[in-house]
């Protein structure tokens, strides 16, 4: 096929792209935006910027910002810098271009919450025309300049005398969809104004209508206002925590980082939460609400508190519904993290009452952050509360007591051996539960004349009495028929004297002995093909469980006697059922199966007798 000769293509020609305006605000509605509320936020946002420009022009002005709303508009107003002719055409008809850009402005940018410019388009998630009205300041004789848009992607501007809106600003008003009324009620518009405003430093005022103007944000925020005594600040504090998150603080920590203009508090939870569950906190950007959900601002570990905090260096992300993940944010978090420590060391030195409250419902907390911080560790491992079997006490009050400290590797290992070893004077520790094995084993380094050592099946047996070579003998023939009755469930069978008396029987046997147990078999199963080889290539000595009879109790003593070989067997069985049963851990299929086969046999057995 011959070339085509290059001179008869078409050049290229550059085009642009076209936006379909109802797909972004449908775009914006689901995906950018949480809910159609934020359009408040927005216009909130963008007045504030607009008195945050005004303010750079004339320092000592006083400014506001005034809403209003009577159930067929909604319209708020500012004494802003105001747009030109140019700034409305280059910034309210152009998606995505942030007046703050202008005029030498982009310097001032962190003066700023806004820094997207696109947020006057959420107005299109309640209205289908958006009417803006405004006056530059920057010039005395500037006119007034009117620009309509609608959500069809049409707009239209024109200049008006500057008689048409007196003072410099901004007038934005919006005419609600039917379906909007939830959001564009007055009522409605009020609450919003007050949850997104609550906190801004200019002067907001909310008008139903009726001609009475109410504050939006009457007082500044509780940590900027002063207080008679240091008591009087805390219980306000307190008093204004209640009243975010709704439960009464276990106490509250202020939070003042002045690097980057951070103030607020930390609320404790009077109650324990489950573990690794993370709140969200209440985060304001110059004073306006972020977000009620921002987990990020505090570590993991700190899930003991609720924050609510006013920033002026963290950046929103577009939707300004969240934080932006960058190093000032890394830096706030470690800083933060800094402060509920301070305040748990302070805690600890000087209020042992409010420690004690703070550690009865959040240890799983504070142990989670001693895994990794070495002076919360020297700080509060002591006082934290352990299962023990001198039962719930803390790891202080158990080393008085015991300077050898045994510790499980799992609940259920400690539920077998706890009332064991507590007649025979062991000190053991629940080492199953999150964090506490691995803290008990830091002990020493708090209490140096303490030592601390896993629990090893061969200890506890060690602190069993042995009994007489006379009655060993006697129960000798009982022993042989249990160890090959409980053969099955590769358990040895020995006779010990032990407390309490009221325990017939012990069965110790580990959770990981039980695995390797369970590989040995199943490499035996497989034997000769590849998989088999690889398990027979890990395989260990399989280790056995222990059923350990206690000679002291009567039910033993009779047990033993028994001549029988099938009665032996049976209540050997029975007796392995019941060990299990106490030891508390979950029953294999085999072991529940022989529960209630032994049952059956020993009831069988005494009808047979009585009959």
């Amino acid at each position: 096929m011959p070339l085509r000769d290059s001179s008869a293509h078409q050049a290229a020609t550059d085009r642009t792209f076209q936006v379909d305006l109802r797909g972004l605000v449908d775009l914006l509605s689901h995906h950018l935006y949480s809910s159609p509320r934020v359009y408040l936020r927005e216009l909130m946002q963008n007045a504030v910027d607009a008195l945050t420009a005004r303010h750079a022009i004339e320092p000592h002005g006083a400014f506001g910002i005034r809403l209003y709303a009577d159930g067929s508009v909604v319209r708020v107003e500012d004494d802003g810098v105001g747009l030109t002719e140019d700034d409305v055409h280059t910034f309210l008809a152009t998606i995505g271009r942030s007046s703050k850009r202008a005029e030498g402005i982009a310097e001032q940018r962190a003066d700023f919450i806004g820094q997207f410019g696109i947020g006057l388009l959420s107005c299109f998630l309640v209205a289908d025309e958006i009417h803006v009205l405004s006056r530059s300041a920057r010039t005395a004789d500037a006119p007034a300049v009117e620009w309509r848009g609608r959500g069809d992607g049409s707009y239209t501007v024109r200049t008006l005398p500057a008689s048409a809106r007196p003072r410099p600003g901004t007038t934005v008003t919006l005419t609600p969809r039917a379906d909007a009324d939830e959001w564009t009620r007055p009522a409605q518009v009020h609450a919003l104004a007050r949850h997104f405003g609550s906190l801004l430093r200019h002067q907001v005022t909310f008008d139903d209508g009726t001609g009475e103007s109410a504050p939006v944000n009457p007082e500044p925020a509780p940590w900027s206002r002063t207080y008679p005594t240091p008591g009087a600040r805390s219980r306000a504090l307190a008093a204004y925590g209640e009243e975010v998150f709704g439960f009464t603080p276990l106490d509250t920590i202020e939070l003042d980082l002045p690097a980057v203009g951070l103030k607020g508090i930390a609320c404790v939870l009077p109650e324990a939460v489950p573990a690794g569950r993370r709140h969200g906190h209440r985060v304001h950007v110059k004073g306006m609400l972020l977000s009620e959900q921002a987990e990020e601002i505090l570590p993991e570990w700190a899930f003991f508190v609720r924050c609510v905090v006013d920033a002026e260096s963290l950046r929103p992300t577009a939707s300004r519904e969240s934080l932006y993940e960058d190093d000032t944010l890394a830096a706030v978090r470690d800083a933060l993290a800094e402060r509920l420590r301070a305040w748990i060391a302070r805690a600890a030195a000087s209020d042992p009452d409010l420690l004690h409250r703070f550690l009865q419902a959040h240890h799983l907390a504070v142990k989670s952050l001693a895994v990794h911080d070495d002076e919360i560790l020297r700080m509060l491992l002591p006082w934290l509360p352990f299962e023990t079997t001198d039962g719930h006490c803390t790891l202080d009050e158990f080393a008085r007591t015991h300077r050898t400290v045994l510790v499980t590797s799992s609940v259920e290992e400690f539920r077998q051996v706890a009332a064991i070893a507590s007649a025979a004077g062991l000190g053991v520790v629940n080492g199953g539960y999150t964090y506490d094995r691995e803290l008990v084993h830091r002990l020493p380094e708090i209490r140096p004349e303490v030592s601390v050592a896993d629990l090893d099946p061969a200890t506890l047996t060690a602190h069993l009495d042995p009994v007489d070579r006379e009655t060993e003998l006697a129960a000798a023939a009982y022993l042989a028929q249990a160890r090959d009755a409980l053969s099955v469930f590769d358990c040895d069978v020995a006779l010990r004297t032990f407390q309490p008396a009221s325990a017939p029987a012990l069965l110790v046997d580990s959770r990981e002995a039980r695995h390797e147990r369970t590989r040995s078999q199943l490499a035996r199963e497989q034997e000769g093909g590849l998989w088999g080889d690889i398990l027979g290539a890990l395989r260990q000595e399989a280790p056995r469980a222990q059923l350990i009879l206690n000679q002291l109790n009567p039910l033993v003593r009779t047990a033993v006697t028994i001549d029988e070989p099938e009665l032996a067997r049976t209540s050997a069985e029975a007796l392995y059922g019941q060990a299990a049963m106490l030891s508390r851990r979950p029953l294999r299929p085999a072991e529940s199966s022989l529960i209630n086969r032994s049952f059956l046999d020993l009831l069988a057995h005494a009808l047979r007798k009585d009959s």
